[in-house]
């Protein structure tokens, strides 16, 4: 680590202030910094390096999430039929990612994708006649759209053993299984791909970046700048630090900070910090019968964040399997925080939220009581529902990150539960936070975009908009709606970023 990333001082006042060292940070200043270099920006990270937490490779399931597998992304309508909205809408922005990725690989900016993204199938698996028949019309369906175009469903279990030969080991004949395949799928390392952004805005920008800094508390000031408490947390030195806009991407500790700025648009949200667990396995004569990433279907009152996923992982070049996720809790709102941040983070204009999110998903608290007190022979149990001789000696319990579901303010109910990825701008659009966690990292492009149109909208629909369309050529266009642009965009990512499909 750079002697100069510990002891430089910050500036009194920047332009632009991102809290932060994640992928949405990085993300985001590498897109500022591309619409105008001379812009004074600011990153500060009060870990040690970028993506720690929630973006490290081990601490999320590293799937490109582009709703090829994940069944809550098409649910089944009252009338039978299923609905692919959110699925084409979570597809299209993957695709979006994707051409960022490849712009910055492209300019030279970031290189070797090998290192971040692999070819992955992405598979969807459920079991009975019943579940069967649903994955039947959701393929239906989905292969009606380009976006899914060459979705492959089968029930024979001679074509399961060839797409997925672990799972399908010592399976009866007679047993009803049903599964998807797309070959486009991918295992992405958002941990690698940040610090590669990362390396970048280190050597090649004006960006400054301070590694542990912390940013403390955030105040409006009467001239419409804000102005942070940063403390440098080697030196235990503090200071205050003005910006014109400031983006809150701490991951779980938006939320406080956020409460911290006064404006009108926090009022109401809280969070439910929820850990994950994974089960591992490093043997090779195990990963090699394994080449895909497999969901199911959630059970019963169990959050869509516990899909259970039987996954190939690449990190660091090294393949390993990974199966979960198992929920855990803990009162952090990072995996590297304060045992107090969830008491600290309740107050008067909360309350009433968290009281009703709490009441109107009792069995969700049950449910989690549950997970926390399995032991480990009890989560093999459920990855012997994948691999039906599955041994306990194969597989280690690693835990993941921490994520801080949203609750918002409802008005019937108090308090709503959310499980998606928020972006809460104040009116003026000088103040930006990411809040929430699935599909997260996949979708980081789209996000910060998002808050580019919501807080730059003349510049971004103006002077940007030239670079804008180069870094991401399908830029305002549903992709959906165009089969012809849909595969030039594919075919150009797929080359940039040296997928195998």
């Amino acid at each position: 680590m750079s002697q100069s990333l510990t002891s430089r001082t910050p500036k009194p006042k920047y332009d632009v202030v991102l809290i932060g060292g994640g992928i949405m940070s990085a993300t985001l200043a590498t897109l500022l910094h591309e619409f105008d270099p001379n812009l004074e920006i600011a990153i500060f990270e009060r870990l040690g390096r970028f993506a720690k937490e929630s973006t490290a490779a081990w601490n999320n399931a590293g799937t490109g999430h582009s709703a090829f597998c994940e069944l809550n992304y098409t649910p089944e309508k009252p009338d039978g039929s299923i609905d692919i909205t959110k699925a084409e809408s979570i597809a299209e922005q993957f695709e979006i990612s994707k051409q960022f990725w490849s712009y910055l690989i492209t300019k030279g900016y970031i290189r070797e994708p090998k290192e971040f993204i692999n070819s992955c199938a992405h598979m969807s698996l459920v079991f009975g006649e019943k579940d069967a028949e649903y994955l039947k019309k959701r393929h239906d369906k989905m292969a009606e759209s380009v976006l899914f175009s060459g979705m492959e469903f089968s029930t024979d279990h001679e074509k399961l053993k060839e797409w997925i030969p672990l799972v399908m080991s010592k399976r009866n004949q007679s047993e009803v299984m049903a599964a998807t395949k797309m070959d486009m799928g991918t295992d992405v390392n958002f941990g690698t791909l940040t610090r590669k952004m990362g390396r970048h805005l280190l050597e090649d920008s004006n960006v400054e970046v301070f590694l542990y800094h912390e940013v403390k508390d955030i105040s409006p000031r009467e001239n419409g700048t804000w102005e942070m408490k940063v403390k440098d947390r080697i030196h235990s030195h503090k200071q205050e630090v003005v910006a014109d806009f400031v983006f809150i991407g701490a991951g779980g500790y938006a939320l406080p900070l956020l409460d911290s700025s006064d404006i009108k648009e926090s009022e109401g949200y809280g969070g439910f910090p929820v850990s994950g667990q994974w089960l591992v396995s490093h043997n090779q004569e195990l990963v090699e019968k394994h080449h895909a990433k497999v969901y199911t279907q959630a059970t019963v009152d169990a959050p869509p964040m516990s899909v259970p996923h039987l996954d190939l992982r690449i990190i660091d070049g090294k393949k390993a399997l990974l199966f979960g996720p198992f929920a855990g809790f803990s009162t952090k709102f990072l995996r590297e925080g304060s045992y107090l941040d969830l008491p600290e983070s309740v107050n008067t204009k909360n309350l009433r939220s968290l009281f009703g999110a709490w009441w109107h998903n009792i069995p969700l608290t049950k449910y989690l009581i549950q997970q926390v007190a399995m032991t480990k022979s009890q989560r093999m149990q459920h990855l012997r529902e994948f691999i039906k001789d599955a041994k306990e000696e194969d597989w280690e319990l690693k835990v993941a990150g921490q994520r801080v579901q949203i609750i918002k303010k409802d008005e019937k109910e108090g308090g709503k539960l959310e499980f998606g990825t928020e972006v809460v701008v104040n009116k003026s659009g000088t103040i930006a936070s990411l809040l929430g966690a699935s599909p997260g990292a996949s979708t980081a492009v789209y996000a910060m975009l998002n808050v580019l149109e919501k807080c730059f909208p003349e510049k971004l629909h103006g002077e940007w908009k030239g670079k804008l369309l180069e870094m991401v050529p399908s830029y305002g266009q549903k992709l959906a709606d165009n089969p012809e642009l849909t595969r030039e965009v594919r075919n150009y990512t797929k080359e940039k970023l040296e997928l195998e499909y």
